[in-house]
């Protein structure tokens, strides 16, 4: 029942932020872990979007999205990460919802399986799943382009580097 407050509380939070980035167009700073095990991608559900993305969020004041990366990633699925350990894999801005967004996503390549822990009321759901599979699925857009180069062999540079605008 706990659980079921905390989701709707989450939705009706999103919306009232979708609202205020409609009208405000502020610009935002996010940051992705993009988890790796034996070839798949560990994909979150969040409870208030009906997308797949990434364990992450936004970055905090006097953070870098790295350090931000590490928070998030310990927060929605309890896995624990150095900074050092983390990939860049795509630094993009464009426009989201409402506002400028500056997302970074991160990879890190596990190297044993790990155990899963979310929390049930903000992530719902976390699984790994197959590039192929993944890209069947409605997901966050800048996470696409990441698993396209993995399943291309494209580098960074074949989608215009790690900055893009658009």
């Amino acid at each position: 029942m706990i659980d079921s407050l905390f989701r709707l509380a989450y939705r009706c939070a999103y919306k009232m932020m979708r609202t205020y980035w409609g009208l405000a167009h502020p610009t935002t700073h996010g940051a992705l872990v993009a988890l790796w095990y034996q070839g798949e991608i560990l994909l979150v559900q969040n409870s208030y979007v009906p997308y797949r993305s990434l364990p992450g969020g936004y970055v905090n004041r006097n953070e870098s999205g790295r350090d931000a990366a590490v928070r998030e990633l310990k927060e929605e699925t309890g896995v624990e990460a150095r900074p050092f350990e983390l990939k860049l894999a795509l630094d993009q801005w464009h426009d989201w919802e409402g506002k400028r967004e500056h997302v970074e996503i991160f990879e890190l390549e596990l190297k044993e399986p790990i155990q899963i822990a979310v929390d049930n009321r903000e992530v719902v759901e976390a699984s790994f799943v197959a590039p192929e599979k993944a890209l069947a699925m409605d997901l966050f857009p800048p996470l696409r382009e990441v698993i396209q180069r993995r399943v291309t062999g494209k580098t960074q540079e074949d989608f215009g580097g790690l900055r893009s605008d658009g």
